[in-house]
């Protein structure tokens, strides 16, 4: 909770202020991480710069990650020489600095009116509890803390095809700059290996082959980690990574020959043309708007046993939703009615696979310094639904949609056009 409020009128001008408390972090070695949003630079694409301490072959040095619409660029800079960068950064391009450190958080806001500085600095206390939590003890080259013990992964880091997709050196030494991205990877196998032990494929043959699909895989991290893991439980993978981008699907194809990497392909094409064959389990992270219901119906179609998706760019419901009169005093924010429309949508995609079969759980896939998008959808099939469990959740979707004045939800649709043509079809 903020606690001391600076404005304009105080001695240090915020922005001189915000600087000054950053620099004692990093001097104290308080500092955890930096976050800096809200850009007006000039920089196609560019949405937020995220900061993290890093040691560089023994040197305190700060990481800082461009995250674009599409991509993301890592650049290591001494500590301060990365200061210098910033201190051109906050205020000409980021309107928006929000500083973690073990004791405070620290929340700038950049405004100029009529040629005056109305910046705010906002400073509050971090919990005990928070603040011994808190990850900023710098990372060696392997990704881990310093003076911590490594923890235990499911995947190994000596695969040649890291190598190939710039997660390792040739030694096999982990990519300082991917360090984060190989957590995320290990955190999302942990959870693909969970939801296998609770599915029905727990239980199939060992020589029976797994049907993978990963739509919209980008270079392949997850398909590779998700192809490495069931061959290392004694399972025989054939997954299948698809994505638009056809230099990246030669790339991960080239890797999978270059190592004999059987069971393992990558294909060029989109979701919503694909015809789902021998499909086991339906990836789908980061599918923008109605992208994730094609997918998710791509799974159901198939039969999937485990569907597991992380939705972004909640456009369709959002302008469709009527305000209820309780809520108008809230949702006249529009960041608060993003996040409601956000929640509304994911509760419908959750519902609806819910009365189609499944064991549905909507949760944080990875914390939110490491990405923006970060919830996950995942869904596992049921031996068995009880009877009227399915009506009962469909009158629960009808309800959620008359309250809030939605007319269509594009996963919805796609279900109910499948079982009208399931009934035309039908001698």
């Amino acid at each position: 909770m903020f606690s001391t409020l600076i404005s304009p009128a105080a001695e240090a001008p915020p922005r001189t202020r915000f600087l000054q408390l950053l620099g004692t972090a990093l001097a104290a070695r308080q500092f955890v991480r930096l976050t800096l949003a809200k850009y007006r630079g000039s920089e196609a694409g560019l949405e937020r710069l995220l900061v993290r301490p890093v040691q560089l072959r023994g040197e305190a040095c700060l990481q800082l990650v461009y995250r674009h619409t599409t991509k993301d660029i890592t650049k290591n800079h001494p500590v301060a020489e990365a200061l210098a960068v910033l201190d051109g950064l906050i205020g000409p391009s980021f309107q928006n600095a929000h500083l973690h450190t073990r004791t405070q958080e620290v929340q700038l806001t950049v405004k100029e009116k009529g040629g005056r500085d109305k910046s705010l600095l906002r400073v509050g206390k971090v919990a005990a509890a928070e603040g011994a939590a808190a990850d900023d003890t710098p990372e060696d080259e392997d990704g881990t803390p310093a003076h911590n013990r490594e923890k235990h992964r499911l995947l190994s880091l000596d695969r040649p095809f890291w190598v190939d997709l710039g997660v390792t050196t040739a030694q096999h030494q982990l990519i300082p700059a991917m360090s984060r991205k190989w957590r995320q990877i290990n955190k999302f196998t942990e959870v693909f290996a969970s939801a296998m032990a609770a599915s029905p494929l727990a239980d199939a043959l060992a020589d029976r082959p797994v049907g993978v699909f990963d739509f919209g895989c980008g270079k392949g991290y997850l398909t590779f980690a998700m192809h490495d893991w069931l061959r290392a439980q004694g399972r025989v993978p054939q997954v299948t990574g698809v994505e638009l981008r056809e230099e990246l699907v030669a790339l991960c194809n080239d890797s999978a020959a270059r190592h004999g990497l059987e069971g393992l392909r990558f294909d060029a094409g989109d979701v919503r043309h694909y015809t789902p064959v021998g499909l086991d389990v339906m990836v789908a992270l980061h599918a923008c708007d109605i992208a994730t219901d094609y997918a998710i119906d791509f799974g159901l179609r198939a039969g999937a046993s485990i569907i597991m998706c992380s939705p972004c760019c909640h456009k369709q419901v959002r302008p469709q939703m009527k305000t209820p009169p309780l809520l108008r005093p809230m949702l006249q924010h529009g960041v608060h009615l993003g996040q409601e429309a956000e929640m509304v949508t994911d509760s419908l995609r959750a519902l609806l696979l819910d009365a189609a079969g499944y064991d549905t759980q909507v949760f944080e896939f990875v914390s939110l310094e490491h990405t923006n998008k970060n919830k996950m959808i995942l869904a596992v099939k049921r031996s068995e639904t009880p009877d009227g469990h399915a009506d009962a959740v469909r009158a629960q979707i009808r309800d959620i949609k008359k309250f809030y004045g939605i007319r269509e939800q594009c996963l919805e649709t796609l279900i109910a056009a499948r079982d009208i043509n399931s009934v035309r079809s039908t001698p």
